[in-house]
């Protein structure tokens, strides 16, 4: 197999859950040769230990990985998160951002603390760490983003997302956007994806008559795997898009079609 990203060194914002769609892309980028910095908000030490073990568990040679414990929301804690990763490996490659939490109910109903919450992870969080990642990415004149952002981005939110959620995850894509505008002549590029219908924690509070009704409306008849978004992912990190930024990317099964 040909190892897409050999040596590089990835940031992976929302690693720790371990059916997220961050952990799935982690196990998808070791594969692929790539050097890790796993944070998260409840990351700690046995993040990384626990990693590693489902690679040697399975006999397969353990991947250069650490783990960070970070808000997104912080700006500072950010800075210090690309900091560790330039400490450890030397340079940083490429960020991939799916840290975020998800709300949902009626727009009338969403108090301004839940409302703050919600921007302040979802986008404050998006625009802080790309911020510290382009810090390094400026001055070597390469690097790679990847934004996680939902369909509820593109169609309003409902299913899972409520407004606000909507609103945030539509601030991240066009905050990518912006970023492959403004800085793809110094060599970087930013690409955003839009899931829907992922089998992540996102969707433990529906039941399965819910679900199946929403898989006879999707072309595929089939809910995502965070191992579906992952590839996507991994399309954006590696050199088979070089040609591709300011890009949204659907991975929803043919759910919404636009």
């Amino acid at each position: 197999m040909t190892r897409l990203l050999e040596g590089k060194v990835c940031v992976i914002a929302g690693a720790a859950a371990a059916k997220g769609i961050g952990r799935a892309t982690a196990r998808l980028f070791a594969e692929h040769g790539a050097r890790l910095l796993l944070a998260d908000i409840t990351a700690s030490d046995s993040t990384a230990t626990d990693f590693v073990s489902t690679f040697t568990s399975d006999g397969l040679p353990a991947p250069e990985v650490i783990a960070i414990k970070c808000d997104i929301s912080d700006r500072q804690d950010c800075d210090r998160l690309v900091g560790a990763a330039i400490d450890h490996f030397g340079t940083l490659d490429v960020l991939v951002n799916s840290a975020g939490i998800v709300g949902s109910g009626p727009m009338l109903e969403i108090d301004e603390n839940t409302l703050d919450r919600m921007i302040s992870v979802n986008l404050k969080g998006a625009f802080n760490l790309c911020r510290a990642a382009l810090d390094v990415f400026v001055p070597q004149q390469r690097g790679i983003i990847v934004n996680i952002a939902s369909l509820a981005a593109q169609r309003g939110g409902g299913l899972v997302g409520g407004a606000h959620y909507a609103a945030a995850k539509g601030g991240v894509v066009s905050l990518t956007r912006s970023i492959a505008r403004e800085f793809g002549a110094r060599g970087i590029r930013a690409n955003s994806i839009c899931p829907a219908m992922t089998q992540t924690s996102m969707l433990d509070g529906m039941t399965d008559a819910q679900i199946e009704a929403i898989k006879e409306e999707i072309p595929l008849r089939r809910l995502g795997t965070p191992r579906d978004v992952a590839g996507t992912c991994l399309y954006l990190s590696s050199d088979l898009s070089n040609f591709v930024t300011g890009a949204t990317l659907d991975v929803n099964g043919g759910f919404h079609i636009h």
